[in-house]
């Protein structure tokens, strides 16, 4: 049985991680400061007779030492969402930056596994279409969302630093915009954004008119994609998203369809440092790890709302 830590272990992407690593026989560690993760996301597991997941309630911005042997490790921390690291930029700088370099120094010490998840933000606005990996991007280092990318463009070379001076086994994952489940309703990202306006029956907000276009994974495809990047001989970036986009406006007008809701599209300015077109060229990871998305975005969005009705109180604040 092999043991996995994963940083960020109680957030959206960390806990459906979690959930695929212990229905494969593996031991987990979660590591979580639950300040944007949250402790029920991984309840099934905590609670259950013979726990596969445990959960420590560390941060890994400071000293990060877990004893025993560990096979991998999965670095999720971080503070992805928009309205966090525009709230708290300085504690995504530092998740980036010392949270990376102490999950890699543990990693380093108990000769293990580390996978960075890294982000499509770094692409910045782009102008290549598709994005390929060994495109360096279109992005300022002062603009509002610099925190996150220039933070993620950081701890990109900090692995691949600690891989070629210390022969530590590291891959590297560039997330793009993933969705489903275990979102928090609040924290600023379009799908749970878009969802939870539609079922409190109020206006659905577009930035700019509704052109700019993102690619949506759904939770499970991804998750699937970081193991089969982990157990990947491969240490340079590779891109994990669905390589198709859709418009904010089509994904307004689908998320309405599928709720029933009456609610008007609304739109207003355009946001600063906004990327007008994203999404991934995954010839690498479909020649490399065999892996591409397969969860229709109906379908997806489906699962995705069945949560939110479940979640959420009409004219609410969610959670």
């Amino acid at each position: 049985m092999s043991v996995f830590v994963v940083t960020g272990g109680a957030g959206f992407i960390g806990s459906h991680l979690c959930d695929l690593l212990v229905a494969r026989g593996h031991q987990v560690i979660a590591v979580d400061t639950l300040v944007t993760g949250a402790e029920r996301n991984l309840a099934h597991h905590l609670q259950a007779t013979k726990q596969a997941v445990r959960l420590l309630r560390v941060d890994v911005n400071h000293y990060l030492h877990i004893p025993g042997p560990i096979d991998a490790v999965i670095h999720l921390a971080g503070l992805p969402s928009p309205v966090d690291y525009v709230e708290s930029p300085l504690e995504t700088l530092k998740s980036s930056s010392l949270g990376t370099y102490h999950a890699l120094g543990l990693a380093r010490a108990k000769g293990a596994k580390f996978l960075l998840a890294s982000t499509s933000e770094i692409y910045g606005d782009p102008e290549v279409h598709p994005q390929r990996e060994d495109y360096t991007g279109n992005a300022s280092p002062v603009g509002p969302r610099a925190v996150y990318y220039e933070g993620k463009r950081f701890a990109e070379t900090l692995t691949m630093a600690y891989c070629r001076c210390f022969g530590v086994d590291t891959r590297i994952a560039r997330i793009f915009n993933t969705y489903g489940p275990r979102m928090r309703a609040d924290d600023g990202r379009v799908v749970p954004a878009f969802v939870c306006a539609a079922l409190r029956g109020e206006p659905l907000t577009i930035f700019g008119d509704g052109s700019r276009t993102r690619s949506f994974c759904y939770v499970s495809d991804l998750v699937e994609g970081l193991c089969r990047l982990l157990e990947a001989d491969y240490h340079d970036p590779i891109n994990l998203g669905m390589p198709c986009e859709t418009t904010l406006r089509e994904l307004a007008e689908l998320v309405l369809r599928l709720t029933g809701a009456k609610s008007e599209i609304r739109f207003l300015e355009e946001r600063e440092d906004d990327p007008r077109v994203r999404r991934p060229d995954i010839t690498r990871a479909q020649s490399l790890l065999k892996w591409e998305p397969t969860t229709p975005l109906e379908e997806g969005l489906r699962a995705t709302i069945e949560y939110f009705c479940m979640s959420i109180e009409p004219g609410g604040p969610g959670t």
